[in-house]
């Protein structure tokens, strides 16, 4: 039989275990950034449109990602940095010039849905980001824009 260890026991192991994860650190070098593959410098799009792109997509899916001050605590620094590393891998924005024709007006698709379906910005990033908040309206003209930029690739 087990024998039930008190709370208060664990509790000091629990905090040195968290104490020495601080010791383990990130990467938080962003890759340089090519203007010329850039996103919003090939498309162009509206100001409007380049805003909620920057404020909403960029820092999981783009090389000029802002680490906030909680992105030096573990164990959530692994969390997040994971999701920058997922999000980089299906959508990168620094490195949209040098995808293929075909490649991009699937990514402009999926873009259009996922921001439609109120998939992206993901739940979990608005909360500490409020000025990633989108709009019904913004939602919509940046589905909007995505579908149109598609459509003058065809």
């Amino acid at each position: 039989m087990l024998k039930k260890i008190p709370f208060r026991k664990i509790l000091p192991a629990l905090l040195v275990i968290f104490i020495l994860m601080q010791f383990y650190r990130i990467d938080k070098t962003n890759p340089p950034v090519v203007e010329a593959k850039d996103f919003i410098l090939s498309e162009n799009p509206p100001a409007p449109i380049a805003k909620i792109l920057k404020d909403a997509c960029y820092d999981c899916h783009s090389h000029q990602t802002n680490y906030p001050w909680y992105t030096n605590v573990m164990p959530f620094s692994y969390w997040i940095k994971g999701h920058i590393d997922h999000g980089r891998k299906k959508l990168n924005f620094s490195t949209w010039a040098a995808y293929p024709a075909k490649k991009k007006s699937h990514k402009l698709e999926e873009c259009a849905e996922f921001v439609r379906e109120t998939k992206m910005p993901l739940a979990t990033y608005l909360i500490p980001h409020p000025e990633a908040r989108i709009s019904e309206e913004e939602r919509e003209r940046l589905a909007k824009w995505f579908e149109l930029v598609r459509g003058q690739m065809e």
